[in-house]
């Protein structure tokens, strides 16, 4: 599985070259002590458990060009995710469901931020918050490599026709809000382009009102031709965020929770599903982890939403000019 990580690793930054070329691939190992999110990216794959390589920026987006998927899904993980016990099983989980939709027709690319390993909940979350924010610069810096590379190496004689989708879970959305803020600031000026299929956000830890113009989440929606918001109220993380952010003094419901505060001031290709219907009965008890197979291993409603969005290039509604609605299992049939 290919995967990008600005995590501290153990062997130091990609730095020993000859002739002035790096030396890739090379053997690589996290270093989980260290949640400090460098402004480096490493493009890699995880060979198997514990056992990764990095392979560099180039070889890792030809080869993704090359692949016989048609789509890629870039999954940014939630808060206190580590890599062997979270994020890559999750990300196996993901790929295996896109299988059964349609062998090869999606690969998915976790990109791993630095969550902290602590014992206590309250300061991995505030760790996590700064790590996320931290972390958009590495990775607008991903983005504009690929936007480098796609320039070269995407030309009309041999282009690269692979539509790329975003699944952002949780405080995954705080990295996609910096990352974009960081794209516009220092690359973009004019604005974020239409660079994606679809933008998924599960349970987004972030307030609500932040894909509204001028808030700091307004350029997603420009990113995006769908952006797709899934949220639940009984959804017991994102109480427990709400409480945590009185403590910066932050006293918006989560997006997460509600779904945007003002529907009426977003742009009209953003989309709100309430969840409440099945977030419990996927992960009890909290209903956070809702967003990809239920209790025996199959596509949950929210994943099967999310196919219907990829397979058609619309947002499936009922009816179908809403642009939000209670998620419900017999209207994506």
């Amino acid at each position: 599985m290919l995967f990008i990580t600005n995590r501290v690793l153990q062997e130091g930054p990609t730095s020993s070259t000859v002739d002035g070329n790096l030396v890739l691939p090379r053997s690589v190992n996290f270093n989980l002590r260290n949640n400090q999110a460098e402004q480096s990216v490493y493009f890699c794959r995880r060979n198997n458990k514990d056992d990764y390589t990095e392979i560099g920026g180039t070889a890792f987006l030809s080869e993704l060009k090359n692949s016989n998927a048609q789509e890629i899904l870039i999954y940014v993980h939630g808060f206190a995710n580590l890599p062997e016990p979270a994020i890559f099983p999750r990300a196996e989980e993901l790929q295996r469901l896109f299988d059964q939709k349609a062998p090869g027709y999606m690969v998915v690319v976790p990109v791993i931020w630095p969550c902290d390993s602590d014992d206590s909940q309250l300061k991995d979350y505030f760790d996590d918050q700064m790590a996320a924010d931290q972390s958009g610069m590495a990775f607008a810096r991903m983005f504009q490599k690929f936007l480098d590379w796609r320039d070269i190496n995407s030309t009309i004689d041999n282009p690269c026709i692979k539509r790329i989708n975003i699944l952002a879970h949780s405080m995954g959305n705080r990295v996609l809000r910096a990352t974009f803020s960081s794209i516009v600031q220092y690359f973009l000026p004019q604005g974020m382009p239409l660079m994606f299929r679809n933008i998924f956000m599960a349970a987004p830890d972030i307030v609500n009102e932040a894909l509204e113009p001028g808030q700091e989440g307004q350029f997603i929606p420009t990113a995006a031709r769908n952006v797709v918001v899934y949220y639940a109220s009984d959804d017991l993380a994102m109480r427990a965020s709400k409480v945590a952010n009185l403590g910066n003094r932050i006293a918006s419901r989560r997006l997460g929770h509600t779904g945007p505060e003002h529907m009426d001031k977003v742009s009209k290709n953003v989309y709100a599903l309430d969840c409440d219907d099945f977030n419990t009965v996927y992960d009890p008890p909290t209903g956070h982890g809702y967003f990809a197979s239920d209790r025996n291993g199959n596509p949950g409603i929210l994943f099967d939403h999310m196919w219907r969005c990829i397979d058609i290039g619309r947002v499936p509604m009922s009816p179908s000019n809403a642009r939000s609605a209670i998620l419900r299992r017999e209207w994506l049939e």
